[in-house]
């Protein structure tokens, strides 16, 4: 029977954000955005494990030791590289099989609503393609010129904004990311779908947003807060 084991890449900068740190090391409500990130997959009863992947040289990572949590200092110059190498890590290390469906989730993405995990193992745990949580776009969409003017406006029937996690089992996962140029590959469904797969789409939510720039705090912390309320 596959296991489900969360892949949570973190070796990144957060330029963007301009913490001065990396992002997943703010402190929001009482804890880095990272701690909280965790925390919703240490408390889903079908998360079997969790694997950080940090960078070789992160000296930021402080989190209660837990018996479903392993810490990998195996992270790359890109997400596509961290990813592939936790991934090498847990094989090799034994800490998942084949078989097993590996969740890849954003650090930055620390307001994830347990119903939402839940259903993307539900819908998408026994998909040999596949799946990753979604949002259908609801905004109209503007292509820009070269002057950035608007040079078109783009349907948006059929599109969706995709989330994490996605979900793929590790052996499709590795040999989609067992690729010479990893700088194309913008998340892992992109991987997955250059090698012809079709990954399913499974309903995400609005709250599921990822912390990029500075204005994203003010949201996650009244999310974060409003959720520290809710009965449990």
């Amino acid at each position: 029977m596959s296991r489900h084991i969360a892949l949570i890449p973190a070796a990144g900068v957060g330029a963007r954000f301009g913490a001065g740190k990396p992002k997943q090391y703010v402190e929001i409500n009482g804890q880095t955005v990272l701690q909280h990130t965790l925390a919703v997959f240490l408390a889903h009863a079908q998360i079997d494990h969790i694997a950080v992947v940090l960078s070789p040289e992160d000296n930021f990572f402080q989190t209660a030791s837990n018996h479903k949590l392993s810490v990998l200092k195996c992270g790359g110059e890109t997400r596509a590289e961290t990813v592939r190498n936790g991934l090498a890590a847990l094989l090799q290390q034994g800490l998942a099989a084949p078989h097993d469906n590996i969740l890849v989730h954003d650090a930055a993405r620390c307001c994830l609503p347990p119903e939402a995990l839940s259903r993307l193992i539900q819908e998408a745990g026994g998909q040999a393609e596949g799946g990753i949580l979604a949002v259908p776009v609801a905004d109209t969409l503007k292509r820009a010129d070269a002057a950035q003017h608007i040079g078109a406006t783009v349907a948006r029937a059929g599109l969706w904004q995709a989330q994490t996690p996605q979900l793929f089992q590790a052996a499709l996962l590795q040999r989609a990311l067992d690729v010479g140029d990893l700088s194309a590959i913008t998340d892992e469904a992109s991987a997955v779908e250059a090698l012809g797969v079709q990954p399913l789409l499974v309903q995400g939510d609005s709250r599921n947003l990822k912390l990029t720039l500075p204005q994203d705090e003010y949201i996650v912390r009244l999310l974060l807060a409003d959720k520290s309320h809710a009965p449990v």
